[in-house]
Order: C-alpha cells, then sequence, then structure tokens
C-alpha cells in the first residue's frame, strides 16, 4: 500500500488551508467533477461542473475545519486514486474515495469524490 499520490495529496493540502481556491490552479481547461457529498441518514448533494462547478462547490464549504487523511492511494498511469477520511477536531467524519485523471501537463482534467459518514474503514 502507498500513500504516495502527489496530485491529490496537494489538492487535499489546499483543501484543508485558508485558501483552498488554490485548487483552480491545479485543474485542466476541460476540467470535469462530480462530487457526492453524504451527510449520513440518506441527506445527500452532488456538485457537479468544470470549472464554475467547483467554484459553486468552494464557496459553499467550510474552510479550515476539515483534515483529510490518505490512508491509501495508487498512481495507475494517467490517474490517482485514494481512500481516506476527514476528521473534525480529532474525531473522524467521514470516509472518501477520490480519483483523479490527469493530462499530459499534470493538470487536474476530471474528478470523482465521494464520501460517507455511514462508512469508516478504520480498525
Amino acid at each position: 500500500m502507498t500513500t504516495d499520490v502527489p496530485v491529490l495529496a496537494r489538492w487535499f493540502g489546499y483543501m484543508d488551508s485558508d485558501d483552498p481556491d488554490r485548487v483552480l490552479g491545479m485543474i485542466s481547461d476541460d476540467f470535469t467533477m462530480s462530487v457526492q457529498f453524504s451527510k449520513g441518514s440518506g441527506e445527500s448533494a452532488e456538485f457537479v461542473g468544470d470549472r464554475a462547478g467547483l467554484v459553486a462547490y468552494l464557496a459553499q464549504r467550510e474552510k479550515s475545519t476539515l483534515i483529510h487523511h490518505i490512508d491509501v492511494g495508487a498512481v495507475v498511469g494517467e490517474y490517482e486514486l485514494v481512500l481516506g477520511r476527514t476528521t473534525r477536531a480529532g474525531e473522524f467524519e467521514a470516509s472518501f474515495n477520490a480519483t483523479a485523471q490527469l493530462d499530459a501537463t499534470g493538470a487536474v482534467c476530471r474528478l470523482l469524490i465521494a464520501r460517507t459518514p455511514e462508512v469508516a474503514f478504520a480498525r
């Protein structure tokens, strides 16, 4: 198992910071995303789109509240994949999977993220 996924590690590092908008500098011109976001108990939302969709997603997020921990990661060709968890004040909040496809320049062109508090992979 590895956690050596440089692009997604940087992405989530930016997302955990006071300036998550830095991820906008990591995307390609043809970027497309879907973030499936569950709060648990059947309450969920999907954030989709291109750059404008990412901007809208960033605008509604809490800043500097959640910390992403990458537990397992893999790089397969132009793809980075991770399984991780978010914590709030050190306590488990949710599990997440993320897959990023990178273009020839290393920019993120496709991003799929799913998160839920209903399933924890910790032992």
